[in-house]
């Protein structure tokens, strides 16, 4: 009896030991899998801000198990020398649609799309101690002046929206001289507008007083202002538009004409004179 029972339990120590080798080997095969699936890509050693010129320094490498984020470099070859379009944490990977062109350099001008321009607007203290202008937010471009100005139109001062939806590319101050040349800052915001967007900010930035208005970059709806006159700020309507009227011009009357009509009786013949008063 003993003998039988020291039999099983042999047995079954066996059969445990190789259910134990299996499940061992399977599971180190899938974990040695996993391991060689990893596939090392370029990463941004420090955090990069958007304009800079990638170096050396700034790359390195991290390891990423699966698939790989579409767009991924293998090679830091592939990445010096070009300029980022967008600013990089440390520690991210560095993809092909963070970078500029190879040859595009880096600076702002790397980031302008194709059939864009970068438009630089002065703007007031106010919206550059703000801080709100601040890359990729979303903003309105309002104008005000005096449209009849040099006429005595007596409209006074006038505020309009100009342009919606504008993208800002960046922000910051530059030094200009003023009428006596002596330096001072300007508070610098720039745009992304198309080429007849351009054309108008230049044109109000040297006639109007220039003012931004930010907006949800969820907000893509360009609504209708009717624009605003000084007036309305103290409470009077707005103005009608002034309508061209037709000047009245006074038509004289036709002259009279005189008919001449031969009356023939028998051998007698003799004229008469009619008159005919306002063409009748």
């Amino acid at each position: 009896m003993n003998r039988r029972l020291t039999l099983i339990l042999l047995s079954a120590f066996v059969v445990a030991i190789a259910c134990s080798y299996l499940v061992l080997r399977v599971v180190g095969n899938r974990l040695g899998a996993a391991r060689h699936s990893s596939t090392r890509v370029v990463a941004a050693a420090t955090d990069i801000k958007l304009g800079s010129v990638l170096g050396p320094k700034d790359l390195t490498t991290i390891e990423i198990d699966g698939n790989l984020p579409k767009g991924a470099i293998l090679k830091q070859s592939d990445v010096v020398g070009r300029g980022a379009i967008s600013n990089i944490y440390a520690g991210e990977p560095i993809l092909e649609n963070r970078l500029a062109a190879p040859g595009a350099g880096g600076g702002l001008a790397a980031t302008i799309p194709p059939g864009m321009r970068a438009c630089a607007v002065k703007v007031d203290d106010v919206v550059g101690v703000a801080g709100f202008a601040t890359p990729g937010m979303r903003v309105d471009v309002l104008i005000s002046g005096d449209p009849g100005k040099g006429r005595s139109t007596g409209a006074g001062s006038r505020v309009r929206t100009l342009l919606q939806n504008i993208e800002v590319l960046s922000a910051g101050t530059d030094i200009q001289r003023d009428a006596e040349g002596k330096p001072r800052q300007v508070q610098v915001v720039n745009l992304l507008v198309t080429p007849n967007q351009a054309e108008l900010l230049s044109l109000a930035g040297n006639e109007t007083k220039i003012q931004l208005a930010l907006r949800n970059p969820l907000d893509t709806k360009f609504s209708q202002p009717q624009g605003a006159d000084t007036a309305e700020l103290f409470g009077a309507p707005p103005q009608a538009k002034p309508t061209y009227r037709k000047p009245h011009v006074k038509v004289p009357p036709p002259a009279s004409r005189i008919y001449l009509v031969e009356v023939i009786n028998g051998a007698k013949r003799s004229e008469a004179k009619f008159v005919s008063h306002e063409g009748k």
